[in-house]
Formats: structure tokens, sequence, C-alpha cells
């Protein structure tokens, strides 16, 4: 019995060594990605369940109560949400908790789970400051768990501070959203180009004139206008200016309701261009970075044809390229070019433990990766 033990013990660590030395198939590697996502959804419930029942959701010494209602029958490839920012900003609590009960029925939503948080904040900033994406993000996750969301059909929209807010989480986040909309909200130091792959609508009223929000609006639009043009595939936006109104709009913004429905994320585009802001990320669709390289401006141009990964700019200190079968054929070569010259070509190996880490990472059962490949300066390791 012992002797059949120590057998079995030793063919599972031959088995192990064979599969890290050839690393996991296709298949293989899809099943375990199903199954560690099952492990990882498991882990997370009691904390999501949590936040549901309580209505309030914390990240370190911040709280965000939350407002949440579903709409219609789920369809077949899982529910929309929509997470819709209220206004107010730097005023008295009560100002802001009624902005907060406003903010509820302002859109109506045929299908999907709304949630409307409550800003932890009564800042100006309310909805950009540091603890808010970790917020965010997990409430993207736990809807994902406990409602069945599509991963691919989470929206954003705000107004007032909280179109200031859209227009801060909406690039830096950009990889998170299907779509956002931006209602009677200011600029501030929004970086366009992070929204290469996110539909993005603009909602003005043209005598808005308060901080300059109609004329920074019409500004932001040809920022993107102008980038559309450079790349036709990306930069997708839609902007209304009406004409006869101040910072209330009367509902005529509610009409971005469809337009964002009409969109689903595409986890994977072909093209990301990534700067990071002053609240840095630690992923932004299939790239990611290590701490040490999370700095603000710090920026990735990076394209994807066919198995060759082309690196047109990259500031970061450290930054992680993230693949699997769905961004290219990992059974054969990748190649990877910086300056028209090929700096990396091989076949590269799936593996377990890189599917683990990126769940964790991402949080996401549709964004998750088999192989990682390292680039620092102009070199690239596995």
């Amino acid at each position: 019995m012992k002797h059949s033990i120590l057998w079995i013990g030793i063919l599972l660590m031959m088995t192990s060594t064979s599969v890290a030395q050839k690393g996991l198939s296709k298949k293989e590697a899809e099943a375990l990605s199903v199954k560690e996502w099952a492990q990882e959804k498991q882990r997370l419930l009691p904390a999501a369940q949590k936040v549901w029942a309580e209505g309030i959701i914390k990240f370190g010494k911040y709280t965000m109560p939350i407002a949440y209602r579903t709409f219609g029958e789920k369809p077949a490839d899982g529910r929309s949400l929509y997470i819709s920012l209220h206004g107010g900003g730097n005023a008295p609590p009560a100002v802001n908790n009624q902005q907060w009960e406003n903010q509820r029925t302002l859109y109506p939503i045929s299908e999907g789970l709304v949630i409307v948080p409550r800003a932890p904040t009564d800042t100006w900033n309310l909805w950009h400051e540091d603890h808010i994406d970790n917020l965010l993000d997990s409430l993207i996750c736990y809807g994902v768990i406990l409602e069945d969301v599509n991963p691919n059909k989470v929206y954003i929209l705000g107004y007032s501070a909280g179109g200031d807010g859209v227009f801060q989480l909406g690039p830096r986040m950009a990889d998170r959203w299907a779509a956002a909309s931006m209602m009677a909200g200011h600029p501030g130091d929004a970086n366009a180009l992070n929204l290469r792959n996110l539909p993005f609508a603009i909602y003005m009223g043209g005598r808005d004139t308060a901080y300059h929000r109609n004329t920074l609006a019409i500004d932001f639009n040809r920022k993107l206008d102008s980038l559309q043009r450079l790349d036709p595939k990306g930069f997708i936006h839609d902007f209304h200016l009406y004409a006869d109104k101040a910072h209330w709009m009367d509902r005529r913004d509610t009409v971005a309701i469809p337009w964002l429905a009409s969109f689903k994320r595409n986890p994977f585009p072909e093209k990301v261009i990534w700067v990071e802001d002053n609240v840095v990320q630690h992923r932004f669709y299939w790239l990611s970075a290590p701490a040490v390289a999370q700095v603000k401006g710090s920026t990735a141009e990076i394209s994807i044809r066919g198995n060759e990964i082309c690196v047109s700019k990259n500031t970061f200190r450290e930054l992680n390229i993230n693949l699997n079968d769905q961004l290219l054929d990992l059974d054969k070569p990748v190649s990877v070019t910086m300056n028209g010259r090929v700096v990396f070509r091989k076949k590269v190996k799936r593996s377990l433990e890189t599917i683990r880490k990126t769940i964790r990472e991402y949080q996401d059962p549709t964004m998750v990766f088999s192989v990682k490949l390292i680039l620092t300066g102009n070199k690239v390791r596995t």
C-alpha cells in the first residue's frame, strides 16, 4: 500500500513537471480558467453577499452606501450593469444626499442592474478621488457574482459632479466599461487618449457657463474628433449640445441610455493606448504593470496583428503584456517588434500560475490570461 501511494505521488510529480515544461494546451487552459474563476467566485461570495445585504461597501477608511435595483428579464448573455453617479460635490451632506436620491430616478432603464452609489465624501472631486476606483471595481465584480452581470455590458454615467467623475473614471478605468456617458460635467485634466476603445458620450447645455463647462465640453469633443480622424477604428463618441439649456437639461440626456446599451465591451482590442493618470491603475485591457512601474504619465501604445505584438511606444519602467488564445494563436510563435525591429520571437507556454494570478488581478471571468510577457526597456522575457 505504501509503495502504491509512493508511486502515485511520483507519477503526479512527473505529470506536473511535464506540464510545466511543455505548457498547457489550449483546451487545458480554457478548462482551468473556468475552474479557477469558480474558486475565486466562491472566495469572494461572502463579501459580495454582505455588501448586498447591508447596502454599504467599504475600502480602507471609506464607506460608500449603494442603492441598487434590477429591471426587466435577464438576457441569455447576462444582465447589463449601469453605475450612475450623482451630482453635488463640495456641499453639506444633506445636499449630496438629496442628489443621491434624485439620481435614482433620472434615467429609465428597461433591462439591467442599476447601482446608484452615494459618494463616500462631500468634496468637490467626490467621484474621482483615488479610493473610488477600488470601490467601483468591487461593485462590478459583486454584480457579476450575485446578479449574473455580463462584464462586457457594464456602463457608467453621471450628472454634474457625477459627470466630472465620468470624465475622469471613463479614461482611467476604460477597460471596465462597455460605454460611458458624461452629463453636465467638467473635464478637468481628463485624458482622451485612453478612450481609444471606449465609446464616450457628452451631454451639455449650451448655456451651462459655470466653470466654462459648455466651452470645455466643445473642446473635448473636438479633441475626440481629431483623434478619430487619425485612428478611424477607435475613439467612438457622441456629442449633444442643447443650445437653449443651462445646467439642467430637462432630461433630454435620457437618450443616452439606448446609446450606451448598443455597445458591448471588447476586452481584447487589437490596439491599446494606456496613459497612467494621477490615480494609477495596475491593469488596462491586456496590459498590466507592477506597483513600482505605476507612475503618472507612463505611456504605452501597443497593437497586435496576427501573432505579432507591435510596441509603438512604452515609457513604463516595466510592463506586462498578458496573452491568451482570444488575442492570438498561442500554438504558434509570438513575436514582439519595437521600432521596426524584432526583439522577441518564440513559442510561449501557457501556465496555470499565470491563469491564477490574472484571475486575482482582474477578477473578471472574461479577462483571463495564460501567458505573460514582461517588457523592460527593449528586452522581453517570459
